[in-house]
């Protein structure tokens, strides 16, 4: 496994990131906040599928507010992304958020930087720097150098007031200029990396290019929180992160599904069942392998392999389980029966 490298520790509520801590899965609500209804179910959502930590846009009051409700019914750090404006910022630190990704360099109100500086340490909420390629200030080239700088820029106000509960991003749509950045930061800076692909693209596209970027980046030994940023539903940002985390062995008790690809000689509906497989395994915190295979040329044989598993036959799926078949099933039982052993595991 590649060796972690070490930068400052931070609390975000009940969860450290930083030092030799695990690392944390991050996603962010679409919901409107000030929806309290809608955005703690969300959230609630990605508890269960392994989300650690979540947050959510304060575009306004309201929105800031609802943070003492929605923190009321989630079990996780709530995280308050706020632009610019220092009163929301002051306003989510009063109702109780664990962190808050805010650039002080972009408030002209020195006081209230300080303000929100002595809140935050009163507190222990962490601050976290966001520095995008799409948003480096006017005239700078869209180099890591440039986003370096940027983000010195911000951390400085921080550390003239004596403050260092920081956590700092550096995030391109570009897989090297992210990889580059992230590179170079971890080099500068004492502080742990929240790391992404921004704007990845949609579910297809974003996997994709998150998977490469991410990858890469984590395997230099850099990151510390990770989010997969998908035009989709936030669940399948999750989903994402713990398998890119499971395949570079950096993250434990998680199912693994083996599944063959179909062919002609499948003579079961495979697909449907696979998936709602892959969906089910979310929602289970366990170092199990589950092999969902279509016929008798490989599946016999990777069943075997796995803890549990199925192989198709015409209309019907021998289950095996630790290697021995135990039963066979006709396919419209294959899912609730999957769903019975799986439990039992």
């Amino acid at each position: 496994m590649t060796t972690r490298q070490q930068t400052s520790i931070v609390s975000i509520g009940n969860i450290k990131i930083g030092g030799n801590n695990p690392i944390a899965i991050q996603s962010m609500t679409n919901t409107k906040t000030k929806d309290v209804e809608s955005t703690v179910n969300q959230i609630l959502q990605l508890e269960q599928l392994g989300c650690d930590i979540i947050r959510v846009a304060v575009l306004d009051k309201e929105d800031a507010l609802a943070i003492q409700q929605i923190k009321k019914n989630i079990h996780i750090p709530l995280v308050a992304d706020i632009h610019f404006d220092p009163e929301l910022a002051i306003l989510s630190i009063q109702s109780g958020v664990d962190k808050i990704r805010l650039n002080p360099g972009n408030i002209s109100d020195k006081n209230k930087i300080k303000e929100i500086v002595t809140l935050c340490k009163e507190k222990n909420i962490p601050i976290r720097i966001g520095v995008n390629s799409g948003s480096l200030p006017k005239g700078m080239p869209l180099t890591a150098e440039s986003m370096i700088s940027a983000a010195k820029h911000h951390i400085d106000i921080l550390e003239e007031l004596d403050f260092h509960n920081i956590v700092l991003s550096l995030k391109a749509s570009s897989i090297e200029l992210s990889i580059a950045a992230y590179d170079l930061a971890s080099k500068t800076f004492p502080y742990p990396l929240h790391i992404g692909i921004t704007e990845a693209g949609t579910a297809f596209k974003g996997l994709i290019t998150s998977s490469i970027g991410l990858s890469k980046i984590l395997d230099m030994g850099i990151g510390n929180t990770i989010r997969v940023s998908l035009t989709d539903d936030p669940k399948y940002e999750v989903m994402a992160a713990k398998i890119i985390l499971k395949e570079l062995g950096l993250k434990q008790n998680i199912p693994t599904l083996t599944s063959c690809p179909t062919c002609g000689r499948t003579q079961i509906h495979l697909i449907p069942i696979a998936k709602q497989v892959e969906e089910y395994l979310q929602t289970i915190h366990k170092n199990i392998h589950i092999a969902v295979m279509g016929c008798a040329v490989n599946g016999p044989g990777e069943a075997k392999e796995a803890d549990l598993g199925i192989a198709g036959g015409i209309g019907e799926a021998l289950i095996f389980k630790k290697g021995k078949i135990i039963r066979k099933i006709k396919e419209e039982n294959i899912l609730e029966e999957l769903k019975k052993e799986i439990d039992a595991l």
